[in-house]
């Protein structure tokens, strides 16, 4: 593909050809590559935190409580005993943090 476009190019206008696709791929990383790495570690962390009694919503939505934790698998209970198996990678949020709610100190 850049053999091409220096071809293209004639090579006497190459600098101008590679700077604006050099500006479009450091926009690319910016708007796209790093947010998505950085959502990515906080997943991971948040899923590294968790212990049990923890209360989290799953990707399919449901809520419920951490009963138990294994290195791949976690059991949750839903309501009235109900437990259910998820793979970590299905934790949303972690419900516990996300109710606490925020001490906002205004000055008068």
């Amino acid at each position: 593909m850049i053999s091409t476009i220096i071809l293209q190019a004639g090579g006497s206008n190459m600098l101008s050809t590679l700077v604006p696709m050099v500006l479009i791929m450091v926009v690319f990383y910016f708007f796209m590559i790093r947010p998505q790495v950085k959502k990515s570690k906080e997943h991971k962390k948040l899923v590294a935190d968790l212990k049990k009694g923890d209360k989290i919503v799953t990707t399919a939505g449901i809520h419920g409580k951490i009963v138990e934790l294994n290195d791949l698998t976690f059991l949750i209970e839903v309501e009235s005993g109900t437990k259910i198996r998820f793979d970590k990678s299905a934790i949303s949020l972690d419900a516990t943090k996300a109710a606490a709610p925020k001490i906002d100190t205004v000055k008068a």
